[in-house]
């Protein structure tokens, strides 16, 4: 199992040519892939800045992708949730980032991202 940051997921479903080889090559061969409920959250949001358009409201959008027969979605446990305020090492403030990182942790796989922030931090096992 892995666990897609926000983007990935919506490049993957979209089908956006910005995933690399790699990345491709780890989704495809996942059993499962983990989303962090504050994923959707993060997208919805997107959708409203209008920073992100989707080919559908993003309410179908959403339930389509919680559809997919490989998307498991990870709900905010309060665990995850106590544990994205206390990080080891320094991180950013991000509270999105934070979550996605502590859920990583909690379940204990790795995250696809290409955010260097998580990929530049040493206390979560992430794939650029």
């Amino acid at each position: 199992m892995i666990l897609l940051d926000t983007h990935i997921l919506v490049w993957w479903l979209n089908q956006v040519s910005k995933l690399s080889n790699t990345q491709t090559a780890f989704i495809a061969s996942a059993s499962d892939i983990a989303v962090s409920t504050i994923s959707l959250w993060e997208i919805a949001k997107l959708v409203e800045y209008q920073k992100l358009k989707l080919k559908l409201p993003v309410l179908d959008w959403i339930i389509a992708a919680q559809s997919h027969p490989k998307i498991q979605i990870i709900p905010l446990h309060p665990e995850i949730i106590v544990a994205s305020t206390q990080l080891p090492g320094t991180f950013h403030k991000d509270p999105s980032d934070q979550i996605i990182v502590a859920t990583a942790r909690h379940l204990d796989i790795p995250i696809l991202t290409k955010d260097s922030k998580i990929l530049d931090y040493d206390y979560v096992n992430s794939i650029g």
